[in-house]
Formats: C-alpha cells, structure tokens, sequence
C-alpha cells in the first residue's frame, strides 16, 4: 500500500511539472534492488528545456561488468521491476535506426561493485509530453541490448534482461 501511494503521488506531481527556461529542475531515482544487496541512486539535472539533461548515478552491490540502465514507460513497483514495462519510447522509434529515447546505454561497475558515473543525454528531459518524471529506471544484471525497443523477456534462467535494482523517478 505504501509503494502504491507513493507511486501515485510521483505521478500527480509529474503531471504539475514544466520546464521554464532559465529555472534549474532536479529529479532522483532512488534504487533498490528486489533482493535488499543492490542500492543507490541517480540524480536528474537539466538548465532548459533545449539544453542536455545530467545524470549521476551511483549504484552499489552490483556484480562487476556492465549493466544496462533504462528509463521505462511506467513508474509502477508494486511487482518490483516487473510493473516498470517496457524501455521508454515515446514516438515507437526504429532501435535499429536509432537509439530509443529511455536506452541509456550501459554502465560499468567496477570490481567492488559499484557504478559511479555523470551522463549527458540529449534525448530525455523534463519537459512536455516525453517527461521522464514518475516513470521507472531500472539497472538490469547484465549488458542489455535492446532489440525492436524490449529486448528479450526476462526470465528466471535468462536475467539478463531482468532488473537488479529500480526505482521511480521523481522531482526532488
């Protein structure tokens, strides 16, 4: 009850939020992973809505290597990860052509397990119709590469495209 109120109240307030230009907007994710060993967070930052937006992640408790980090369609974590859908693509856009707006490529963690990395991105933002707020992010257990914007099912002998760790993107 408590995740669902506060996935509906990240989700009325992502209605509420516009950009204005010259006004710095904020957002984070908190990530928690379904087994209580992976956590951290990323932090959203953008100037205008024409500019890039910033992101720091630091996840902690990972296994070494890459791992793929996607924003998704919904910010729903009553079923952890599972309620997060598909990797956000808001205009159905062609992954083989072009990469989707939610694919933020992939992060490595270092040999303790940790990813602590600033990303630009030129795709997402907090403004309009494709506004990141209350959607999920998500730190999948292994390198993803999306196929026709899913990538495969998750499943209990192939997580690869499972999540290790998500969260709800919401304005700080």
């Amino acid at each position: 009850m408590k995740t669902q109120l506060l996935t509906l109240f990240i989700a009325l307030c992502s209605v509420a939020v516009q950009c204005q230009d010259g006004l710095q907007t904020r957002a984070v994710a908190y990530l928690t992973g379904s087994e209580g060993k992976v956590e951290g967070n990323a932090t959203f930052t953008q100037e205008d809505c024409d500019q890039n937006l910033s992101i720091t992640a630091y996840v902690t408790g990972l296994s070494p290597g890459l791992h793929g980090f996607h924003i998704h369609e919904k910010g729903d974590l009553t079923n952890a990860c599972f309620g997060l859908k598909n990797a956000f693509n808001p205009y159905n856009v062609d992954p083989t052509k072009a990469r989707i707006f939610g694919d933020l490529g992939n992060l490595e963690a270092n040999d303790e397990g940790i990813i602590d990395a600033i990303l630009q991105n030129d795709k997402i933002n907090f403004c309009g119709e494709v506004s990141i707020i209350g959607r999920g992010l998500i730190v999948h257990y292994s390198e993803t590469i999306l196929k026709n914007g899913f990538g495969p099912p998750c499943s209990t002998t192939q997580k690869t495209n499972c999540g290790v760790a998500c969260g709800v993107i919401g304005i700080m």
